[in-house]
């Protein structure tokens, strides 16, 4: 994590307090749980935009109410609530169709946007597409596009005061030893190119690429195979290991560098994997990440997989940040195989300068050595797995 700059410390519950908040990519995990920890800990908020990808206001409210406040996670704040859990939920949350891609979310409601823009003070930027050789237009879409489009929004806001954008670890690329804590500057390769990376000659590339693709009346399964294919060449081509990582770095560049006086939180966590303790052990939402491997091994169609008996797999509680097996062997790879060991001297500043402030200890606890990491994964993790998303498969 690295800040830009440095918020004022002070009782996280109370910062929050009457404030309006957005959130992009609300239906995804760690977008859920941050919901969930918000309105379980600072139910006196102002208001909370969840933006969800969705063609019409009521679809996407249903989309919120089927997709998050139906889930378990949500059974804490629910026995708080009891009967009046509906209207507390109608009253502190608005559903926001729209979609980071487009250009002021593509919103389509001008009441509903001029609202967003007096009102809203904080912004978290979730929405990203996590899929490591995801399609290079819908990863730029996303993950590079989308940071533009947030930050652009935010720049029109009347009120706002801090910017969190969820990048990950792994913008870093591959490599061995300490990985500093550092912003990732306009134009910065990781494989020390003479030639700057230039996101415009990216996007310029991508466009070139499916008009190519429709000229040759390519079908829909080809496209994706071949713009698939393109993001990892051009990931690879300027040093990192595939699309996902590459465009979110794209995005933190576009970030760091437009971001203007806002006031800017880049986080970067590591493999996020289901809940150690809040609102309860054990939660998680479908397979991830290395549950992939993990899940193909409870099952016996994976009967090993490689890694270094001295290599500390990076992976991170989400309640402490929201094809074939061989294919999937090898996508993964670079981070079963990673040898760097990530700086977190910001987060180390940050834990130590919050001991002592009420509620910190307990509530928002963010310190992975105070896990116990066997007992974590034995007890609450692979029982959450095969609970929560194995098990539901089957």
């Amino acid at each position: 994590m690295y800040t830009m700059p440095m918020m004022e410390l002070r009782n996280v519950s109370d910062f929050f307090k009457g404030k309006t908040i957005l959130v992009t990519g609300a239906t995804g995990f760690l977008a859920k749980v941050f919901v969930e920890k918000i309105l379980r800990v600072q139910p006196d908020i102002k208001k909370l935009y969840l933006l969800v990808r969705a063609s019409d206001p009521y679809l996407a409210t249903q989309r919120l109410h089927n997709e998050i406040f139906k889930k378990d996670l949500f059974r804490v704040v629910q026995d708080k609530w009891g009967a009046d859990f509906g209207s507390f939920i109608c009253n502190k949350v608005v559903a926001v169709a729209g979609d980071v891609s487009r250009d002021m979310f593509g919103l389509i409601d001008v009441k509903l946007s001029q609202e967003m823009l007096d009102d809203i003070n904080i912004i978290v930027h979730s929405a990203a597409s996590t899929n490591l050789d995801e399609r290079f237009d819908v990863a730029m879409g996303t993950n590079t596009m989308g940071a533009f489009n947030v930050l652009n929004f935010a720049k029109s806001c009347r009120k706002i005061e801090i910017i969190l954008h969820v990048s990950t670890a792994y913008v870093c690329g591959p490599g061995e030893g300490l990985v500093a804590e550092e912003p990732i500057h306009m134009g910065q390769t990781l494989n020390n190119s003479p030639r700057l990376l230039d996101i415009n000659l990216e996007k310029h590339l991508i466009k070139e690429k499916l008009s190519e693709l429709h000229a040759q009346n390519a079908n829909e399964e080809t496209i994706t195979k071949t713009m698939k294919e393109f993001g990892m060449i051009r990931a690879n081509l300027h040093g990192w290991q595939d699309t996902y990582s590459f465009t979110k770095a794209m995005g933190e560049m576009i970030m760091g560098n437009m971001k203007d006086n806002l006031h800017l939180i880049v986080t970067r966590p590591t493999m996020i994997v289901g809940t150690h303790s809040e609102p309860f052990p054990g939660w998680i939402e479908e397979v991830r990440t290395i549950d992939f491997l993990i899940a193909a091994y409870c099952k016996g169609t994976l009967t090993s997989f490689v890694g270094h008996s001295e290599i500390v797999l990076d992976t991170i509680p989400v309640d402490m940040v929201g094809s074939k097996l061989e294919r999937i062997s090898d996508l993964y790879k670079p981070y079963f195989l990673f040898q760097g060991i990530f700086d977190d001297k910001n987060a180390e500043k940050l834990r130590i300068a919050t001991k002592g402030v009420p509620g910190m200890n307990k509530e928002f606890n963010f310190d992975p050595k105070a896990i116990n990491w066997k007992d974590y994964m034995m007890n609450i993790h692979f029982p959450g797995l095969v609970k929560y998303s194995i098990r539901s498969k089957m």
